[in-house]
């Protein structure tokens, strides 16, 4: 336990860190954006990709992504049942609240935590690939209601250079090809930034967050905002944890891995499709800052649980 517990004070004073040199001013608020897309499109496909290729499949394929699956599915049926039948919201407002009250940070949350916390980066990779495969591509279909083909819409996770790269990991695990030494020194080394510059960048997110002037709610959007993060950051962790422990009989690492993924915050990319199709902007938004404000309590109580 003591362990789980020393390793989430690693990942936490690395956020301080970030809100700290905002606060200070050492880095603008807005400089958040340059160290995620640092970690996004460079840092994280690198570690991602090193991990995967070297990985044994048999984690890639445990059971812990079925635990995620059936808590995804339950937390996504309750909010659209309320939110289409209670409240009478639209169809696209309704799936953008199924993703905030599901999605979760793997890439900037999930790898530390899945490395740093777990031993193995590689447990994450399974759930990134489910949500830019699966979930991405169904609610963009939704989303988009026929303004782009259906192939237009599926290929559009292949873009995103966290899949990419761990396809291609994946692939050379399949395969049991290894790259050269000489080239995979510097994908490692590039892939060490990964954990400190998205947490750097996390911290400095929640600083730019306070400082940044509130927005005028659309009416009864705090219904869906509560809905939503009470869905992410308690209803979903306790659907992984009964699924994983008491329907597959999981313990030790797998069922802490199957937990504390399910309780990582609502994914910041919501509040990008939120904005994209003009939709849910507020909501996609109140829920992200509300259920990363509590996910590092919550995380950190699972870990000294189960850990």
């Amino acid at each position: 336990m003591s362990g789980v517990v020393a390793a989430f004070a690693a990942l936490v004073s690395v956020a301080v860190l970030g809100y700290v040199i905002g606060a200070v001013k050492v880095l603008r608020a807005s400089d958040e954006l340059v160290l995620s897309r640092l970690a996004f499109f460079v840092a994280t496909p690198a570690l991602m990709f090193a991990t995967v290729s070297r990985a044994d499949l048999a984690a890639l394929l445990s059971p812990v992504l079925l635990t995620e699956v059936i808590a995804v599915i339950c937390t996504q049926l309750v909010f659209v049942l309320v939110a289409k039948l209670a409240w009478r919201r639209g169809t696209r407002q309704a799936t953008i609240g199924a993703l905030a009250s599901s999605y979760v940070n793997a890439g900037n949350l999930g790898v530390p935590i899945s490395l740093y916390v777990l031993g193995d980066a590689a447990l994450v990779a399974p759930i990134l690939l489910f949500q830019l495969l699966v979930l991405t591509p169904g609610a963009f279909l939704i989303l988009d209601k026929g303004s782009r083909s259906a192939r237009a819409v599926l290929l559009l996770p292949l873009r995103n250079p966290l899949t990419v790269a761990s396809l291609l990991g994946l692939a050379f695990a399949l395969t049991g090809v290894s790259l050269p030494v000489t080239v995979m020194r510097p994908i490692e080394l590039l892939g060490g930034a990964a954990v400190p510059v998205a947490l750097l960048a996390y911290g400095l997110s929640l600083y730019g967050s306070r400082s940044a002037p509130a927005a005028p709610e659309e009416a009864g959007v705090g219904k869906d905002i509560a809905l939503a993060a009470a869905l992410k950051a308690f209803a979903q962790p306790a659907v992984a944890y009964v699924t994983a422990r008491f329907l597959l009989g999981l313990d030790g690492t797998p069922l802490l891995a199957a937990t504390l993924f399910a309780a990582l915050p609502t994914a910041q990319n919501i509040y990008v499709y939120a904005v994209t199709y003009d939709t849910g902007r507020r909501m996609a938004r109140g829920t992200i800052l509300l259920t990363t404000g509590l996910s590092i309590p919550i995380m950190t109580a699972i870990g000294a649980v189960l850990g």
